[in-house]
């Protein structure tokens, strides 16, 4: 987070492509051990029955952030000028700064296990590392598997290749909302950044219903299948209705909340077969490959929007890979990774 943050701010010195580039490339390089990192934290804490409602509302900052990000970037480009920085200098300079800060308070406050958490009570703590230890021993008792067993895991690469099927999706519409946004209804860019925050809100709180359901009946493919399926419903009617406005932006913020849904049922799936350093490799592996739609699922947009000078074909085809990411969840099995 620390390393994630200066980089962040640095990218207000870049001048040429060149540093740009490479400042992006380190950015990267920073930020991939995160989500990771915090889903493997996470199980250190959370019982198996609890995972996807605690990992949805983690989640939700991935959400919120689109809500918050608009308008407090926008007022940042509004400081040109200002100590002779450009507006987009500032942004990146005060936007960079709270990850720095978080990432200290995090290594100096914030406890690896229960056992060392002081704001547990004694009968907590033994109760939570028991209930864990338990469901860690049953996951090595079925199948225990090494690092390299787990890369190289029939069910993990399946969840790799679901999980890039999302992130596409997820990233293309993340980053191209305003733009869609502005081009069916005609605002103003600030305006149709306000708008775009909206379907935010309602992913944020479809995707903690939907976990808390998946956690309450014990069930997660359906769970990452059926959201993912309402989202390519989602953007195919966006696709369909843009020159009706109103109906088009309902039918993103339904994609929106279908898209996130899937992520809190999504991240227990590796959880119910992995544990130790398995666990960590295998989440890290299945990250690591969804990433890379990250590039993928705006790039495609961009370019079909280029090529159609629209963003209809563009939304049929991230319907597709939402297709796509529905069957394979519906594929995936439950328990002790034996397939």
């Amino acid at each position: 987070m620390v390393t994630w943050g200066i980089l962040s701010c640095t990218t207000m010195l870049v001048r040429t492509a060149t540093s740009f580039y490479l400042v992006r490339f380190l950015l990267g390089v920073a930020e991939a051990g995160f989500l990771p990192g915090m889903i493997f934290y996470l199980t250190h804490w959370i019982p198996v029955r609890e995972r996807a409602r605690v990992f949805a509302l983690f989640l939700t900052s991935t959400a919120l952030a689109g809500v918050v990000g608009a308008p407090v970037s926008a007022a940042l480009l509004r400081l040109h000028g200002m100590g002779g920085l450009a507006g987009w200098q500032w942004l990146f300079l005060i936007e960079g700064l709270p990850a720095v800060v978080l990432g200290v308070t995090t290594f100096l406050y914030l406890p690896d296990r229960p056992s060392h958490a002081r704001w547990l009570g004694a009968a907590e703590r033994v109760w939570l590392e028991g209930t864990l230890t338990l469901e860690r021993q049953d996951l090595e008792r079925a199948q225990p598997l090494s690092l390299l067993q787990a890369l190289t895991h029939g069910r993990v690469w399946r969840l790799c290749v679901l999980y890039f099927s999302i992130i596409i999706s997820f990233y293309g519409v993340a980053f191209w909302l305003p733009q869609i946004v502005q081009a069916f209804s005609g605002l103003s860019n600030t305006a149709a950044s306000l708008v775009s925050g909206l379907p935010y809100v309602g992913a944020s709180i479809a995707m903690v219903i939907v976990a808390r359901h998946s956690d309450r009946v014990g069930e997660r493919p359906r769970h990452v299948a059926v959201p993912a399926f309402t989202a390519a419903a989602g953007l195919l009617l966006g696709a369909l209705v843009q020159r009706h406005p109103l109906l088009a932006f309902l039918a993103l913020c339904c994609a929106a909340a279908g898209i996130w849904s899937t992520l809190g049922p999504f991240w227990s799936l590796p959880t119910t077969f992995l544990s130790g350093i398995a666990g960590a490799g295998g989440i890290a592996l299945i990250n690591s490959v969804g990433n890379v739609a990250g590039f993928v699922g705006p790039t495609v947009m961009g370019l079909l929007k280029q090529r159609t000078q629209g963003f209809e074909t563009g939304l049929v085809v991230l319907a597709g890979t939402l297709l796509v990411a529905g069957a394979l969840a519906l594929s995936v099995p439950e328990g002790d990774g034996r397939s």
